[in-house]
């Protein structure tokens, strides 16, 4: 195989990497172009090309708010013809059945590409596995829902384009991942925030069954009843609220009908602001992305809660987590510097409380009745005090959370759950604060530094290593141990333990029993989602 591999649509050539025993193919279609009368429709297969393709180069990124380039390293064109993919091999023959890790990447539903240099799958590739990246649709692009859309689907379900395009991306990798030296019937899906949002969706998807046989979801899996989940990315939508907004859209940007609106430029649809879903109670000021998937019935038959309880989720291994320093926790170094700045109001971002005033009103908001026993258990007396305190709360509240979505998902699942807590804090561009913030783990189980920040330490390099080996094993085997690792026990609902990876690599506490306690208590009382 090496450098050529024949694939349904055909042949294509792709490049060696830095490391020469990698190849990459980077562009390869996966669907046809979503344009003219495919907007807003379920992905197409993609169209055959003679002789050929030459894949050397990241193709273009799905429509979407204009970023800074020279910020990101990300510099490839901006189209509507965007469904494509890129995968990164060391396998010599189409007969070594590797196992794939398909990579979802994060940004609210609203930006992203698979073609950024942090999702470089090299090295990950040099580890034993063939890495897949890819593009779907975003904003409303990939989550318009109408009623029009609706009746013309043929599944009275419209807004989840998005999602469709990932099914297609599986469905591609099945027919034809084997010819990468890719094995097929060893496919881990992974990604992080609304990566792992659409990881979820997959894992409750009807249409995904038996596509990937693993999941990865770093940031957020949530109980059904936690109520920062209607603002994250792992939020969703019903039929009725996504089809209200998406007339409202519409009639926004001068169409009253579909045709119209595919009538107009895709430029003309890319909204330079990110609008927020004021509609959902969330228990404070933040707010989900607007465009975001939907429980149409179909390519989403049902909520968390319903889907739990019923067993119809997809059985796979599962391995779940979240940051220290994210959902509203930062470390003590940064409280200063954020106290000062402006902070701008962004879907799927959470509230950060750093003084006296900002701890105790947002008790009193989200916990109600239960506010009193809240700031008794997170007590403060100052700012500096107050902005510990919520930082703890926020900790807590996650790892509670995802606890007890193990067992929520394990109560009818057959494979293993893992979950773990990232605590090493890391460089972050710009700053002299390190910070174990929302994503940072993605450098590690990557390997590679974000340009920019300080070389990595042996610490960091350490670290990386163990990380992506138990996520190379994972998607070997379901199971992240290994030689040499220190040891992960699977979820296990009564030992109130989570595995801590980064500044260390144990079991601890997921709460002392009193906060936990609170927790369970508190989200009993919630609406389910």
């Amino acid at each position: 195989m090496r450098d050529a591999a024949h694939t349904e649509s055909g042949p294509v050539e792709g490049i060696r990497g830095r490391d020469r025993s990698v190849t990459v193919f980077r562009g390869i279609p996966y669907a046809a172009p979503p344009v003219g009368e495919l907007r807003w429709r379920p992905p197409r297969p993609p169209l055959r090309w003679e002789g050929v393709r030459r894949a050397g180069l990241f193709g273009p990124m799905c429509p979407q708010a204009p970023t800074d380039a020279a910020a990101t390293g990300v510099d490839v064109p901006m189209s509507e013809d965007c469904l494509n993919l890129n995968i990164w091999t060391g396998a010599d023959s189409a007969e070594e059945r590797r196992p794939v890790l398909v990579w979802i990447y994060g940004g609210g539903f609203r930006e992203g590409t698979g073609a950024h240099p942090r999702y470089d799958g090299e090295n990950l590739a040099r580890k034993g596995l063939v890495v897949v990246t890819f593009n779907y649709r975003l904003g409303a692009f990939g989550f318009l829902a109408t009623p029009e859309l609706s009746d013309e689907s043929g599944h009275e379900a419209s807004g989840n384009y998005g999602l469709l395009d990932c099914v297609a991306a599986l469905r591609w990798v099945r027919d034809n991942i084997a010819n990468f030296g890719g094995d097929p019937g060893r496919v881990t899906v992974a990604g992080q925030s609304a990566g792992a949002g659409a990881v979820n969706f997959l894992a409750m998807s009807p249409l995904a069954q038996g596509l990937f046989h693993r999941a990865i979801a770093q940031s957020h899996a949530r109980h059904a009843r936690d109520p920062e989940l209607r603002y994250l990315a792992t939020s969703y939508r019903l039929p009725r609220d996504a089809e209200a907004a998406g007339v409202r859209y519409a009639r926004e940007h001068g169409a009253r009908t579909a045709r119209e609106l595919r009538a107009l430029p895709w430029r003309k649809l890319v909204d330079g602001h990110h609008p927020v879903d004021e509609a959902v109670h969330t228990g404070g000021t933040a707010g989900p992305p607007l465009f975001r998937p939907v429980v149409d019935g179909w390519v989403i038959p049902a909520g968390y809660e319903e889907t739990y309880a019923k067993g119809l989720q997809n059985d796979v291994h599962y391995l779940a987590g979240n940051n220290l320093d994210e959902s509203g926790a930062v470390p003590e170094a940064a409280v200063a510097a954020l106290r000062t700045g402006r902070r701008a109001t962004r879907p799927g971002a959470p509230p950060v409380h750093l003084t006296l005033q900002a701890h105790r009103a947002a008790a009193q908001v989200k916990f109600g009745a239960l506010a009193d026993e809240f700031l008794q258990l997170y007590p403060a007396t100052t700012d500096d005090e107050a902005a510990a305190a919520s930082s703890a709360a926020a900790r807590d509240n996650s790892r509670v959370s995802t606890h007890l979505w193990g067992t929520e998902w394990a109560r009818h699942a057959t494979r293993p759950v893992r979950t773990y807590f990232w605590t090493h804090r890391a460089p972050v561009p710009g700053s002299a604060v390190r910070r174990a913030g929302h994503g940072s783990e993605i450098d590690y189980v990557f390997g590679n530094p974000v340009p920019g920040t300080p070389p990595w330490t042996d610490e960091d390099r350490a670290i990386a290593e163990t990380v992506s080996s138990y996520w190379t094993n994972f998607a070997a085997t379901g199971d992240p141990n290994g030689p040499g690792l220190p040891h992960w026990p699977a979820y296990a609902p009564d030992a109130g333990t989570v595995m801590e990876i980064g500044a260390h690599f144990r079991p601890i506490p997921v709460a002392d029993p009193a906060r936990t306690d609170f927790w369970i208590r508190f989200f009993g009382t919630q609406q389910a989602w």
